[in-house]
């Protein structure tokens, strides 16, 4: 019996779970607090949703591990995680918490994955947001890899103007980057329009 107990936690250790569970962990927490986004197949995911999804993942991946092979003699300490409990909990809480307010920030949002691409497969993306009298934009230059970790440039307009939505914008690109100019209306000026120059290298 002892050897079987001895041979089961020597397979759980030499398991990759424990430290895929606790990655996606540590980064959903980084990410949850982050300005990054992510452009699959031409739709924008943000910064609080990768992190819901990683921490959704991580304690799927932390309860099935820990109910298949948590020890008999110690179930205070469960195997799979190379963590402590309350670092463990603190980035969770983290995590949690800068999803959520992720979600609230993002409310009324709207992303625009602008056309054409640029070179290298650079592409400019821009966040638009409004409340009250006031409008905000971000643009960001994401590479082949999807993602962008922060904003490259940012301009404010009056009376929630959102000029990428009403199309009053430009986009032009050159053999290594790009630039974009965002223009008001009459009644309603972009402040800070550009140009913005958009680099993903």
């Amino acid at each position: 019996m002892a050897v079987e107990q001895r041979q089961t936690d020597r397979a759980a250790r030499s398991t990759p779970y424990p430290v895929i569970a606790t990655a996606c962990l540590v980064l959903a927490a980084a990410t949850g607090w982050s300005t990054m986004l992510l452009v699959v197949l031409g739709r924008v995911v943000p910064g609080w949703a990768v992190s819901a999804v990683l921490l959704s993942l991580s304690l799927v991946l932390a309860r099935a591990l820990a109910g298949r092979h948590r020890s008999a003699v110690d179930r205070t300490a469960p195997w799979w995680a190379p963590l402590p409990r309350f670092v463990r909990g603190l980035l969770t809480a983290a995590a949690a918490l800068g999803s959520t307010l992720g979600v609230l920030d993002d409310l009324g949002a709207d992303y625009h994955v602008l056309r054409p691409t640029g070179p290298h497969g650079c592409t400019a993306v821009v966040r638009e947001t409004s409340f009250l009298f006031a409008g905000s934009g971000e643009v960001y230059a994401v590479g082949p890899t999807g993602f962008a970790w922060r904003s490259s440039a940012s301009w404010t307009t009056d009376d929630g103007y959102r000029p990428i939505a009403a199309g009053t914008y430009e986009l032009s690109w050159g053999r290594d980057d790009g630039n974009l100019t965002v223009h008001g209306s009459t009644t309603d000026p972009v402040f800070t329009g550009g140009p913005h120059t958009i680099g993903c290298r």
